[in-house]
């Protein structure tokens, strides 16, 4: 083979090289890494076939889909959410995150996707004992570590109270008596006595607070914000936000 010729042989192969890379690369940026915590039914949770399942796992999939982008799910605790997300390890989180003070300041959030608020689960047969939430004062009060829930029930209970990784074994500790009230957000709590049938387990009438959630990205990821801020608008005005909230609230309704 002639010089020249093997110079044209490489220089086609440093190209396709190079346009292999631009396409792979490419195909990278349409996978959106999201961060959820799969254990706060009906937000994120697991379905029986071992995958990610509910409400906030089928808003960024309608997303992800009216924007062009492929959505990875990944799972991991929820007080591991946001610094897994300053240090770029995923790209977003959303897992029924209340957009408080101190989390936008380390985090930018879209515009609120969903309305909710923080109630109590208590017995039935404390009922009469615990009527408004100041008869909570030196109470144990139970709720999942790195929530608002549980600094809510630290504040409530005067310091009483007892924090676990999962909102299951939160209910499960009230159930077994480990704690006298569960601090959640509502739409959980209501989740839960609808889905448990714990006939013993009643809601108290007061709320403890109305918050908003929003979907996290790092700070300053404009780009990315303003693309999740778009696709929510576009579902919204298409029916699709709509038609998954009633899937997953009608229980609760």
């Amino acid at each position: 083979m002639s010089s020249k010729f093997m110079q044209t042989v490489k220089l086609m192969s440093v190209a396709a090289a190079l346009t292999f890379g631009a396409v792979s690369t490419a195909q990278a940026a349409e996978v959106l890494r999201v961060g959820t915590e799969a254990t706060y039914a009906p937000f994120e949770f697991m379905g029986d076939d071992g995958k990610e399942i509910g409400y906030d796992i089928d808003i960024v999939k309608a997303i992800g889909e009216i924007e062009g982008f492929e959505v990875e799910i990944v799972n991991m605790g929820f007080d591991a959410l946001i610094p897994s997300l300053l240090t770029s390890q995923i790209d977003a989180v959303i897992a029924a995150m209340t957009i408080t003070p101190e989390r936008a300041a380390r985090v930018d959030f879209t515009a609120p996707y969903y309305n909710s608020g923080l109630s109590v689960l208590i017995r039935e047969s404390d009922k009469d004992k615990y009527k408004t939430l100041a008869d909570l004062k030196g109470a144990t009060l139970c709720g999942q570590i790195g929530t608002t829930g549980a600094k809510k029930a630290e504040e409530l209970s005067g310091g009483n109270s007892k924090s676990y990784n999962y909102e299951s074994e939160v209910f499960n500790e009230l159930k077994a008596g480990g704690c006298d009230g569960a601090v959640n957000d509502r739409p959980v709590n209501l989740y839960f006595l609808a889905t448990s049938h714990a006939e013993d387990i009643v809601e108290m009438s007061e709320m403890i607070t109305s918050e908003q959630y929003g979907i996290a990205v790092k700070k300053g990821n404009q780009e990315l914000l303003d693309k999740l801020n778009a696709g929510l608008k576009k579902i919204h005005e298409n029916g699709t936000f709509a038609k998954i909230h009633a899937k997953w609230f009608k229980v609760a309704e």
